[in-house]
């Protein structure tokens, strides 16, 4: 809905270009600002053997630290000219969302696991109306985008602040400089690491506003918004995982629940990505308004490839909770050092070529080569059976459903019946994969059922 509101609202893929340029820069800034001490606490958080007074403590000073050092650098931002005219506000972002994230995840360690899910309800509420007021009502375009976020963050950050008292784990006496320093150990590869993922799913956009056009990136950008969808269902199931991970550490069992949960994860995904692949022609033509540019009207030709790309850096982000569990945070960052080289030559290589598609192919390319160096070197610390047979076919399924989406021309079809020869192979694909993968998450189901019984 909020891609809609974008592609309708703002002048064009030029500007939607800016404001994605604006997301990233944010996004890249908020690890650097907050050391990525937010993952910390959560491991340390659910770790009983750690006082949560002096990791919520320790992270608060850490926290405060970063933004003062961050509020003293931030004259550099004025160099880049993209974001010189927003300055102000993307430092509001950046400090409102570092905010926020603390606030949250040690709600998660201390166990408000309702009330993390509920703030998570009421920023996905808050930030929507926000959006429809400042952006469709007031028409303040990029500015309305960046005070809708900073609105959002901060009243979930303060939210979740008096709800749960955090305020009673914050002192300076409950700092323990010890612990300080090895949540440090334990976050600081995180910060390269993230700004490597970032890298590799953001630079293909620079290199395609620079080689092709900056609406080109604007319409890539746009496309990039639907196969998130997988993003988001996988960042909710890698939460409750990564919990439930932290917990099984040190089970004798913990194989064989690797195996279970990796299963029905893979499962999980790959159906949603097969569903989003069949409907991107629908999904784009409703999501995506034509209205202020007719560029957007071939962004569906983006999706089916991308929506690949994704569901391979879903399941990087699995085994990189391997690396989080077991404390080899260092793994993370070089397994990620390799995905942004090969992603920026192959960019270099493949842009100038095929355009868009090009940087669609470097993406996926680099997120697979990841995917197969942490399949390797994370069952080093925690070894557990993946089926490959499952992954080839699962694969094979997929990109051929999106060259059958890519065959099809979006100005030949009726929305209303959806009719013709492809959306029946579609649907042929869906029922594959849906017969290949139906039994982990059967077999998931049916635990679940006998826990409530």
């Amino acid at each position: 809905l909020l891609t809609y509101l974008y592609t309708n609202y703002f002048d064009g893929a030029f500007v939607f270009n800016t404001k994605e340029i604006l997301e990233m820069s944010a996004n890249m800034l908020i690890p650097l600002v907050s050391l990525s001490i937010t993952d910390a606490v959560i491991r340390y958080g659910l770790d009983k053997n750690y006082d949560n007074r002096s990791v919520f403590s320790n992270a608060v000073m850490i926290l405060l630290a970063g933004a003062a050092g961050f509020l003293i650098l931030s004259p550099l931002l004025l160099l880049y000219p993209e974001i010189r005219p927003h300055v102000p506000l993307l430092i509001g972002f950046v400090l409102c969302s570092c905010f926020r994230q603390l606030s949250a995840q040690f709600a998660r360690a201390r166990g408000l696991v309702r009330l993390y899910a509920a703030d998570g309800i009421f920023c996905t509420l808050a930030l929507f109306l926000a959006n429809v007021v400042l952006i469709a009502k007031l028409k303040l375009g990029i500015t309305g985008f960046m005070l809708s976020n900073m609105f959002a963050d901060t009243a979930s950050g303060l939210g979740v602040w008096f709800i749960a008292g955090h305020r009673r784990f914050f002192s300076r006496k409950f700092v323990d400089k010890e612990l300080l320093l090895t949540m440090l150990r334990f976050s600081l590869p995180l910060i390269p690491t993230a700004e490597l993922w970032l890298i590799t799913g953001f630079s293909d956009r620079i290199f395609v506003k620079y080689m092709v056009s900056p609406t080109e990136a604007g319409v890539y950008g746009a496309a990039s918004k639907i196969p998130n969808l997988i993003a988001m269902v996988s960042t909710i199931f890698y939460q409750a995982w990564n919990m439930s991970a932290i917990a099984e550490n040190d089970s004798k069992s913990k194989s064989q629940f690797y195996a279970q949960v990796y299963d029905a994860y893979q499962a999980m995904l790959t159906l949603a990505a097969g569903g989003i692949i069949a409907f991107d022609q629908l999904l784009s033509h409703f999501l995506i308004s034509k209205n202020k540019d007719a560029a957007f009207e071939h962004a569906y030709l983006y999706t089916p490839v991308l929506v690949i790309a994704v569901l391979m850096m879903c399941y990087n982000q699995f085994f990189s909770s391997i690396y989080t569990v077991t404390k080899h945070t260092k793994n993370s960052f070089w397994t990620s050092l390799v995905a942004a080289i090969v992603n920026l030559v192959l960019n270099a290589v493949l842009i100038p070529r095929y355009e868009v598609q090009g940087a669609i192919i470097a993406t996926f390319t680099s997120y697979f080569v990841c995917y197969v160096i942490r399949l390797i070197d994370a069952r080093r610390y925690v070894p557990f059976r993946v089926s490959h047979l499952r992954f080839i076919v699962n694969m094979a399924v997929l990109f051929l459903m999106c060259s059958f989406v890519m065959m099809t021309d979006v100005r030949s079809l009726d929305y209303g019946t959806y009719k013709g020869f492809p959306p029946l192979l579609l649907a042929g694909g869906l029922l594959l994969l849906a017969g290949f993968n139906y039994k982990p998450l059967l077999a998931t189901a049916m635990k679940l059922l006998r826990r409530k019984k």
